[in-house]
């Protein structure tokens, strides 16, 4: 097994209620911002950390997402017949990621600065880590309302608070899915046994992010995008 991440997750099961509308016939990861889905500005920034493993989980219109990532060198995770979560999808997807640690990417946020999987693999320190979180500033980021998920401390690690939102990105061990019970599960239950071992770590993004997960942050993203 090796500490250096050689997989991605990219995660594209869910149903996007948020989205009103726009998700009744189309999964999320396909609406368009600036002309292209979502899904192809995530794997943008995926592809440039090839050769590694790409999966991404399926669940809602399932057909059409795999009929657009035909074109790709992206293996697929079906998730049937019910959607797991984020944490029952990575757990369910491991066969395809293999052992070591993983990064995952969310498919419905527009990051306007360096790569920030390439910022996370250069932080990334396995000898005292077993999770580490791209976070956003909350006066970086546009379309999210809240003060923030999580309060870091001066050695990088974080704690549930205010202050810093993540962002969707982040390196993970996969060791602990193992050991939760339930079929479908948030990654947040992983994250909080993590975090009760002191593990559990946060790099502050330099750069702007834009939610995408309401039809108003459509806008947003590609306002963001025009002015990068």
């Amino acid at each position: 097994m090796t500490n250096k991440p050689e997989a991605a997750m990219l995660f594209a099961a869910g149903f996007g209620t948020r989205m009103g509308a726009l998700t009744k016939d189309y999964p999320k990861p396909l609406i368009e911002v600036a002309g292209r889905p979502l899904i192809d500005h995530a794997l943008d920034l995926i592809d440039v950390l090839r050769p590694i493993r790409v999966v991404a989980n399926l669940h809602y219109r399932a057909d059409q997402l795999a009929d657009h990532l035909a074109g790709y060198d992206v293996a697929l995770s079906r998730e049937e017949p019910r959607i797991l979560d984020t944490g029952g999808g990575l757990r369910a997807a491991l066969p395809l990621l293999g052992a070591g640690p993983v990064f995952t990417l969310n498919s419905d946020a527009i990051w306007a600065g360096p790569n920030p999987l390439h910022l996370l693999r250069d932080y990334w320190n396995p000898d005292k880590m077993d999770a580490l979180l791209m976070c956003i500033p909350v006066s970086q980021t546009l379309g999210h309302a809240g003060p923030g998920d999580f309060t870091q401390d001066n050695t990088g690690r974080i704690t549930r608070g205010a202050g810093l939102i993540y962002g969707g990105a982040q390196i993970l061990k996969t060791d602990g899915l193992k050991e939760i019970k339930e079929d479908a599960f948030s990654l947040n239950v992983l994250w909080d046994q993590i975090q009760k071992q002191k593990r559990l770590f946060a790099l502050t993004y330099p750069g702007r992010w834009c939610d995408v997960g309401r039809p108003e942050g459509i806008e947003l993203a590609e306002g963001l995008i025009a002015d990068v």
